[in-house]
């Protein structure tokens, strides 16, 4: 047992780092504070106006979920499911086009992406131009938002899916980017520098040594942004960029209810369904490459 002196000491020492602990925390905390009341005021968010209307909340998700028409207007949709889809055909065919649009933007997004991402590692010998501009670009692609580049081609190529596909295909390369060179720059070193004291060109290099430990994890992000993208793919709509999100913003407009339930109920299983999907096929893959 140590003198009882030390034992004091340790315990003075404890019970002032845990103060000192404390305080640094209160501190934080109160930073924070100040920090979000600033970003509020400068933002003008009026919390009065906000409590004062904060019950329109719950009212609008309401009455999205009662028929306005036919014998059980006023009634629960589920009492007449035939009248709430009734829009059931052409919503499904929109809502085909948004996965059109979503699977030819990831598709197209993801390859750019693997292309960019060599260039952007700093460990595969790039050099620090090339490394410097590709990271450069992909954060101009993923900064700017979809909607901004959707409205950019609308105004460009009119009204339709291709100007859809193209702003989701700029964010797509420039989010998975990212994600592909900070894989590529957490790859095993030994397997590389073997093939490169054996003589091995860059091209065999990368074939061999870095695909291998890398693919996996790329089309787990792949499937990933592919969900992400059916999601952004029903708001390009908003916009005229194609896609169920016409009708979608055209029912909120028109203070359609149960046509806007009905349509994001469509999108909620549709999502649901390419998880379940993406799910197995990722494992399946990881699978067979282990």
């Amino acid at each position: 047992m140590p003198p009882r002196p030390t034992v004091e000491q340790m315990a003075s020492a404890y019970a002032a780092e845990v103060a000192l602990k404390r305080r640094r925390f209160l501190v934080s905390t109160i930073g924070f504070a100040a920090l979000v009341v600033l970003a509020g005021w400068m933002a003008e968010i009026r919390l009065d106006v906000f409590f004062a209307n904060i019950h329109k909340f719950p009212n609008y998700i309401a009455r999205l979920f009662v028929l306005d028409s036919g014998p059980f207007a006023g009634h629960f949709v589920l009492l007449d499911v035939p009248a709430w889809f009734w829009g059931i055909g052409k919503w499904l065919r929109l809502l085909v086009d948004t996965l059109l649009i979503a699977y030819v933007a990831t598709f197209l997004g993801a390859l750019f992406a693997f292309i960019a991402c060599f260039l952007a590692a700093n460990n595969l010998g790039s050099s620090h131009w090339s490394s410097f501009a590709a990271r450069r670009f992909l954060e101009f692609c993923r900064t700017v938002p979809e909607l901004v580049f959707a409205l950019i081609f609308v105004m460009a190529f009119g009204l339709g899916p291709i100007a859809g596909i193209l702003a989701i295909v700029i964010h797509t390369t420039g989010a998975l980017g990212k994600l592909f060179y900070e894989v590529l720059e957490n790859v095993d070193q030994k397997p590389i520098e073997g093939l490169v004291a054996s003589g091995a060109s860059w091209t065999k290099t990368m074939r061999f040594a870095v695909l291998p430990q890398v693919l996996a994890n790329f089309l787990s992000y792949a499937l990933l942004r592919f969900e992400i993208n059916v999601r952004g793919a029903s708001v390009m709509g908003f916009v005229g960029a194609g896609g169920i999100g016409q009708d979608l913003m055209e029912a909120i407009r028109k203070f359609y209810y149960p046509d806007v339930s009905a349509i994001l109920v469509l999108i909620i299983i549709t999502v649901a369904l390419i998880d379940l999907v993406t799910e197995r096929v990722r494992h399946h893959f990881i699978t067979q490459v282990s």
